[in-house]
């Protein structure tokens, strides 16, 4: 392909000029090649030209004729009524234009256009409200007698311009571009070459054309970005790790057998899976998915023992202070006979405290260093750093993955998610990556029954949750989400607890916990709540991960539609963590069909698998999984869950190509290789910890 056309700035292309190419940049258009690749998102077949008079009410239409007379009216309100006359070779019809005095200018007497627009009939006259015109003076038509592409707008875009500069610039393109993709995987796959193909996905011929040139950019780009991860993943299984473990060891076989409950199938199955990639001299990168309450953690406590044996330390990052303080209570009192030394790293520890722990980190005095993001500040260094953990590893940004990982040399890497990742997008974040899953429970645990109830309905909630506080159980409140904003949403939330214990609840004990308050006060709130001095609390989000009271058997979550699925699920997975029947109860009146949707599903199943690709095809994969968070690149055309056959067929192709060609020395690679890092170079690098 031939760089330099298309990387000239968009604003050299004719007409566009640098006011017009300002417009552009908003939308993310800087160069031609930005052009080009900004794809229409539909077409409306405007191939039929009609006369005014075989035109039914309502229709939406496309007419030509003769400019005849143009008149403007301001009505009582101050609308701007600009009327036209035209002439279409059979008769009379009006076309009319609101709040566009430009117009009246820009038509004159005898002029030719053509136009698209809602035919209005009555009174024996056919007026057209008008949506879109262009002159026809015998040129290439963009707007009418054709498909018409119908692209995303964003602030000052209109259809008109952007079809005009698009043809400009695939006018320009003639003959200046080579094809990147390799001939005999275009003709394997009977996919259109670049040039005919940008040709076709902007101005198709036919529906056929424009559908043949749409899977061709689709492959195209899922094809580039598979081979990006392919070569990512050779470069990281061509690395060695300083240290590696042993088979066997009384520790984690203590340990085990000391539990005071027997491993599942699926737990034994994924230990031994992350054992044998500690013994390797390759450094491991496996992804562990479980539903929430799967017993992952055990799983990862397991491999930190495995690492502890063998002379190494171990990190785990959690996401947030709560979670990093509860792996920290419970591998303290679970290791703590073992001689297993574990420390606490969060933002909110004394500088004397933390100036004294890090010592004892360097020094490998502390065995397991749990912490936060803490752990990848200035001045935390490792003794020798074997395995690092990160939980919810969604929650994490690609570079904090990436520093933690690098504190040690190429140290084994599990990464963890109670939120599950159907196999297709697991597939496109993750490449090579190994993947273990514990889908089964652990037995005894009952599945958490989910009511929807209507807002109207609270006074029966809270109900539910006074017998259930009755009987000796504890309960959660999940507060509304009031608006982007977290202050807000902290005052709605200690305003809704202020509330509760004066009035609703006021013979019970009631906690607030929301992410605004201090590290200590949060440690306490959820210390009395573990303890059961707290029956009733009254919470934001900061529960959604990790948070782990047995004996909380009910949660509320108000203005349930709200929240995405993946989050429901999660806050559903406070409860039902001990051996009583618990209750989940979303209370929201949708308004849309989405928010339906989405109580309905979570109504109908607890299997966090189904409701991953339930919310995938419902909200996509970049709201599904934060594609900004992941480092995942937001894709131009493909659509992760609508192209799944797309993605499989361009990951084997990829596969093939580095197998025949590993170290993408042939000229055709080469082409590739430079195509790749112009895309995606950047986006890869998250993969260094997954």
């Amino acid at each position: 392909m031939d760089k330099d056309f298309l990387k000239k700035l968009v604003q050299y292309i004719r007409t566009v000029g640098p006011r017009r190419a300002a417009v552009l940049q908003r939308a993310g258009i800087f160069t031609v090649k930005d052009l080009l690749y900004y794809f229409p998102s539909r077409y409306e077949d405007r191939t039929r030209i009609k006369p005014a008079g075989a035109c039914a009410q309502g229709e939406m239409a496309v007419l030509r004729g003769t400019v005849m007379a143009v008149q403007e009216n301001r009505s009582r309100r101050g609308l701007i009524i600009t009327k036209v006359a035209i002439n279409d070779g059979l008769g009379i019809f009006y076309a009319i234009w609101f709040n566009q005095p430009f117009i009246k200018k820009n038509l004159l007497r005898g002029m030719r256009i053509i136009i698209t627009g809602k035919v209005k009939k009555g009174y024996g006259a056919v007026q057209v409200m008008v949506e879109e015109y262009e002159r026809d003076e015998g040129g290439d038509i963009l707007s009418a007698g054709r498909l018409a592409p119908v692209y995303p707008l964003t602030w000052q875009l209109k259809q008109r311009f952007l079809r005009s500069i698009v043809k400009a610039a695939l006018e320009e393109l003639k003959g200046q571009t080579k094809e990147f993709l390799p001939e005999r995987l275009l003709e394997k796959l009977h996919l259109p070459h670049f040039e005919s193909a940008l040709h076709s996905i902007h101005f198709p011929d036919n529906y056929e054309n424009a559908e043949r040139a749409r899977k061709r950019f689709i492959f195209e780009e899922l094809f580039l970005f598979q081979l990006a991860l392919s070569v990512r993943w050779k470069e990281l299984r061509n690395r060695e790790k300083l240290y590696r473990c042993l088979p066997g060891g009384k520790l984690t076989t203590s340990f085990i057998e000391n539990l005071p409950y027997k491993l599942t199938a699926e737990q034994i199955k994924v230990c031994k899976e992350i054992s044998r990639d500690m013994e390797s001299s390759v450094p491991m990168h496996r992804l562990l998915q479980g539903d929430v309450g799967a017993g992952k953690t055990v799983v990862s406590i397991i491999a930190l023992l495995k690492a502890v044996e063998n002379g190494l330390q171990g990190a785990l990052m959690a996401p947030t202070e709560i979670l990093a303080e509860q792996h920290y209570l419970g591998m303290r009192e679970a290791l703590g006979r073992y001689g297993v030394k574990v420390g606490l790293l969060t933002g909110g520890i004394r500088k004397k405290e933390k100036d004294s722990l890090l010592e004892t980190v360097t020094s490998g005095e502390v065995n397991i260093l749990v912490g936060t993001q803490a752990l990848i500040q200035e001045g935390v260094h490792f003794y020798r750093l074997g395995l690092v953990v990160v939980d919810e590893q969604h929650r994490f940004g690609v570079r904090q993955r990436a520093n933690l990982q690098h504190r040690g040399s190429c140290p084994d890497t599990l990464v963890m998610t109670a939120t599950p990742i159907p196999r297709t997008l697991a597939l496109t974040l993750y490449g090579e990556l190994d993947i273990s899953v514990i889908a089964q429970l652990p037995p005894g645990r009952l599945p958490v029954k989910t009511y929807h109830v209507p807002s109207g309905a609270l006074t029966r909630v809270y109900s539910m949750i006074k017998e259930q506080v009755r009987q000796g159980r504890q309960a959660f409140i999940v507060c509304p989400l009031v608006e982007e904003s977290e202050k807000i949403d902290l005052q709605a939330a200690a305003a809704l607890a202020e509330n509760l214990a004066a009035a609703e609840f006021k013979d019970f004990r009631v906690g607030l916990l929301h992410g605004r308050m201090r590290s200590d006060a949060k440690e306490s709130v959820m210390d009395c709540f573990r303890r059961g001095e707290i029956e009733i609390l009254v919470c934001t989000t900061v529960i959604e991960v990790g948070v782990d009271v047995p004996n909380a058997t009910i949660i509320a979550i108000l203005d349930a539609d709200r929240y995405g699925l993946a989050q429901l699920h999660q806050l559903r997975g406070r409860v039902g963590r001990g051996f009583y029947q618990s209750h989940c109860i979303l209370v929201a009146s949708p308004k849309t069909k989405e928010g339906r949707a989405r109580l309905k599903a979570m109504t109908l199943t607890t299997d966090g698998f189904a409701l991953a690709e339930e919310d995938l095809r419902l909200r996509g994969p970049g709201e599904f999984y934060g594609i900004r968070q992941s480092g995942l690149p937001e894709f131009r055309i493909a659509d992760l869950f609508r192209d799944w056959k797309a993605l499989q067929l361009a990951r084997e192709e990829a596969l093939a190509w580095v197998r025949e060609d590993p170290q993408l020395l042939k000229p055709e690679s080469r082409v590739l290789l430079a195509e790749v890092k112009a895309r995606f170079d950047s986006a890869v690098n998250y993969i260094d910890v997954g």
